[in-house]
């Protein structure tokens, strides 16, 4: 593992553990979120509505509009609870908070007239005594609210057995609740609390608390003492955990068992509101009764008597999105443990959320640092994906709550910042390549590489190149009289100065072959008249060994000059990566790069500089240019014709260089037609080159020395002749 991969680790490491711990604070974000998944939830796969013995008695707005107002008086409410009793009605649950004296009563109404005789009132009907007489002996089941004043609590109708430690401080806190008038709350076979989501900033009741506690006593919902009143059961089985106290697992209400909340709360898993539920209490109340198919309704049905009508702000929210009458929720908590069907978020589940979020975190960053980006997003989406399907699957046919967002939010931040370092560590890898690569491609070139498609290919690649040998002259007598260390400092001078002007013309360093340097243009992307350009870096090459010459750059002292030759040519060559898989150097090879290097070792024999082969001067146009013989190579069959490169195009406009030419000519026809004249032709020469390059002084004396390489006149040279 290299140290890059250490660091991208260990700050993938961090943030899933930054995750994890955020995850097991559990947050309000997150509590928020995990809501509205297990809403869509329901909203793909609602419960299915089945008639069950549930109806509720709707205080709608038809029903205000004939009886008048809310509140009605409670000798109305007597009267609706006679009615549901004799049509058979199981329990009769009323969503309705019965704290005041009902100022409707006669007795209380006479009694806030001025000047009626006190004993005059007692004497009147008084409805709350009216309504206690209805519920008395019947199974009807009160509602109390949550208070936050006084210490008031009502008494509990019902005994509790528990399983297992005690789960009494498990629900929510019952710190007060609203007071039932004394003679209702006596009356009433059952009290429960109404209240949907205590403590629940949230406007969906997504679960229903079906106890509260004040820590030593505990008070049934609203829903469930009716479903106990309806039976006849008169004890509540709890069962807690069984090595934790203050832990709910489930309740036996009667012969229903109901999976519960860690905090005794029920997953409402709600069916779309029905109007098959609702019963309208003006069909109720009406004077002639009401219709037989609404008694048959009634009869062994549990009744919940609430209002609908938007006045009475009695509306909630399910979590399949409908706003509907709170009445309705309670009714559909026993329409759901009738049928059965429940949803349930085990103790264990945010367990088991926090540890994936842990190890698949620690799995991404890991096939995110390692593998490939493609394949660490297939992972990232395949893990999405599993979540997803694993959650679905456990909510579709087991009913169970899992979160898949948590594990997918944590994860794609954890992918993300895995990336976006790998991103940054190769972008800096990429930045130091393109500086090493620098030192040998042009600015303009790398740019060409970067934007052009397929630039660079891989493997072998014949192609036209020109190709550039460099090698330092006298190098061995320089090293002899110098320690390793001078002499490493003397090459590095040397070669950076000269190497500068391969890239500064789109040309390639190949390689550095101790006092060499090995060069090309038209590879890794083509490169428009690379023959030029090359020549270009040659003369350039000259100039600035000149100028190092002349500094005393090298620290030889005068008179110690630095020599080069320079080998160029133009042919065909193979260029590409090669080398081992593990370790290769883009590189060329052929013919092309053989006939380069023995043309700079010719320089020395031919007393000049920079030769050119002549492929390679076809294409240079405008340089100064000088028939330097034919001569032979090692390895070729034929002679490889050869020109002196004397400078660039203004040298080539001088008046200096044209006598030259002319003098040049002179000589080169001299030696082919063998005449004695040559030794003049060549001091002429001479004279002539001495006003336009130094160097040529030792190529004309050499020239005696090589008239064999004169002989073979070359189609360039016939061609200047017959001019």
């Amino acid at each position: 593992m290299t140290r890059v991969q250490q660091i991208g680790v260990a700050i993938g490491l961090a943030i899933v553990a930054l995750l994890t711990i955020l995850r097991a604070g559990d947050p309000a974000i997150f509590k928020l979120i995990r809501g509205v998944t297990f809403d869509e939830y329901q909203r793909l796969v609602p419960r299915t509505f089945e008639p069950m013995p549930v109806r509720v008695i709707d205080i709608d707005e038809a029903s205000l509009r004939e009886f008048g107002q809310w509140p009605w008086p409670r000798d109305r409410l007597a009267l609706l609870v006679d009615r549901l009793s004799q049509m058979g009605a199981s329990a009769i649950a009323f969503d309705i908070l019965f704290a005041e004296p009902d100022r409707l009563s006669p007795r209380n109404v006479v009694s806030e007239v001025a000047g009626v005789d006190p004993s005059l009132a007692e004497k009147l009907p008084d409805n709350d005594e009216i309504f206690a007489r209805s519920i008395a002996g019947k199974p009807v089941v009160l509602g109390f609210g949550l208070s936050n004043e006084g210490h008031y609590r009502p008494p509990v109708k019902a005994g509790f057995a528990f399983t297992g430690e005690s789960p009494v401080s498990a629900p929510p806190y019952l710190g007060a609740s609203t007071p039932l008038r004394p003679q209702l709350e006596a009356n009433a076979a059952g009290l429960g609390h109404i209240s949907l989501n205590p403590g629940n900033p949230s406007p969906v009741v997504r679960a229903v608390p079906l106890f509260l506690t004040d820590g030593e006593q505990l008070y049934p919902n609203l829903a469930i003492e009716a479903l106990r009143v309806a039976q006849g059961a008169s004890t509540y089985v709890l069962s807690g955990a069984p090595d934790r106290a203050g832990i709910m697992t489930s309740a036996k209400i009667g012969d229903f068992v109901v999976p519960l909340t860690a905090a005794g709360e029920l997953w409402l898993y709600v069916s779309p509101d029905r109007a098959e539920r609702y019963i309208s209490a003006r069909q109720m109340l009406a004077a002639e009764g009401a219709s037989p198919e609404v008694a048959a309704a009634i009869n062994g049905s549990i009744v919940f008597v609430g209002t609908s009508a938007a006045g009475l702000q009695d509306i909630r929210v399910t979590a399949l999105g409908e706003n509907v009458p709170g009445v309705s929720l309670h009714a559909q908590a026993v329409e759901q443990i009738l049928s059965g069907h429940f949803l349930s978020r085990p103790d264990w589940a945010d367990g088991l959320e926090i540890l994936v979020i842990a190890v698949l975190g620690c799995l991404l960053v890991v096939v995110t640092t390692f593998v490939s980006p493609a394949v660490a997003l297939i992972c990232g989406l395949l893990i999405t994906a599993m979540a997803l399907v694993a959650s679905w699957v456990s909510f579709l046919y087991a009913g169970l709550l899992f979160d898949p967002l948590a594990p997918i939010v944590s994860g794609s931040i954890i992918h993300f910042a895995a990336t976006s370092f790998r991103i940054l560590v190769i972008d800096r890898e990429r930045r130091a390549v393109r500086r090493a690569f620098g030192h040998y491609l042009s600015p303009s070139l790398l740019h060409r590489i970067e934007h052009t498609r397929d630039a660079l290919r891989l493997g072998g690649d014949d192609r036209e190149l020109t190709v550039m040998f460099v090698d330092v002259r006298n190098f061995t007598e320089i090293s002899e009289r110098l320690a390793p260390t001078d002499v490493v400092a003397f090459l590095n001078t040397l070669l950076d100065a000269l190497s500068r002007h391969v890239v500064a013309n789109e040309g390639t360093l190949d390689k550095f072959i101790g006092d060499s340097i090995m060069a090309f243009w038209n590879a890794p992307i083509d490169v428009p008249d690379h023959q030029t350009k090359a020549v270009r870096a040659a003369l350039a090459m000259r100039e600035t060994l000149a100028e190092l010459n002349a500094g005393d750059a090298f620290g030889f002292g005068p008179g110690q000059q630095v020599g080069i030759g320079i080998g160029i040519h133009t042919g065909l060559a193979c260029v590409g990566n090669m080398g081992a898989k593990t370790r290769f150097n883009y590189s060329a090879v052929g013919d092309a790069v053989n006939v380069a290097a023995r043309l700079e070792s010719c320089c020395k024999e031919v007393g000049f500089d920079i030769l050119i082969s002549d492929s390679t001067a076809r294409s240079v146009q405008g340089m100064a240019l000088i028939e330097a013989g034919a001569i032979p190579l090692k390895g070729k069959s034929i002679r490889t014709q050869i020109l002196a490169v004397v400078g660039d195009e203004r040298v080539a406009t001088s008046a200096e260089f044209s006598a030259l030419v002319v003098a040049h000519q002179q000589l080169m026809q001299a030696l082919l037609a063998h005449s004695k004249n040559t030794r003049k032709l060549v001091g002429a020469a001479k004279l002539r080159a001495a006003g336009v390059i130094d160097g040529l002084a030792e190529f004309y004396r050499r020239v005696s020395g090589r008239t064999d390489h004169f002989r073979e006149v070359s189609d360039r040279f016939e061609k200047s002749a017959a001019d």
